[in-house]
């Protein structure tokens, strides 16, 4: 598949994370019960600490378990990264209940995709 590069051509999980690291906001972030941090470690961050400045939903287009979500996270330090999980109960998470808590605690300033994205 080609992927797009104008935002409002973003049709694919692919597509959004080759626009992420074009704008250096492609550090993967992980869940823990100490809280989000970069896959690489470092700091955990707390809910407060951070905003969600965009979600993505995807759908599998031959397998309904294939829905996942993006979200793309800033830090209160100014990291950028995302983070990638499964819909409801296809979650890819061990403690079901501290992510979905943990993420509805952080704030969300859905910012257009024209904004996000542009030089």
């Amino acid at each position: 598949m080609v992927t797009n590069s104008r935002p409002d051509q973003m049709s694919t999980l692919l597509d959004v994370l080759n626009a992420c690291k074009a704008r250096n906001m492609d550090k993967p972030f992980k869940y823990t019960p100490q809280g989000i941090m970069l896959e690489s470690g470092g700091k955990a961050y707390q809910p407060a600490d951070l905003k969600i400045v965009k979600t993505y939903r995807f759908e599998g287009m031959s397998n309904p378990d294939d829905n996942s979500i993006l979200y793309i996270i800033e830090a209160n330090d100014g990291t950028t990264g995302y983070m990638i999980d499964s819909y409801g109960v296809y979650s890819s998470h061990d403690d079901q209940q501290g992510f979905d808590n943990f993420i509805r605690q952080i704030p969300v300033e859905d910012r257009d995709e024209q904004l996000l994205f542009s030089l």
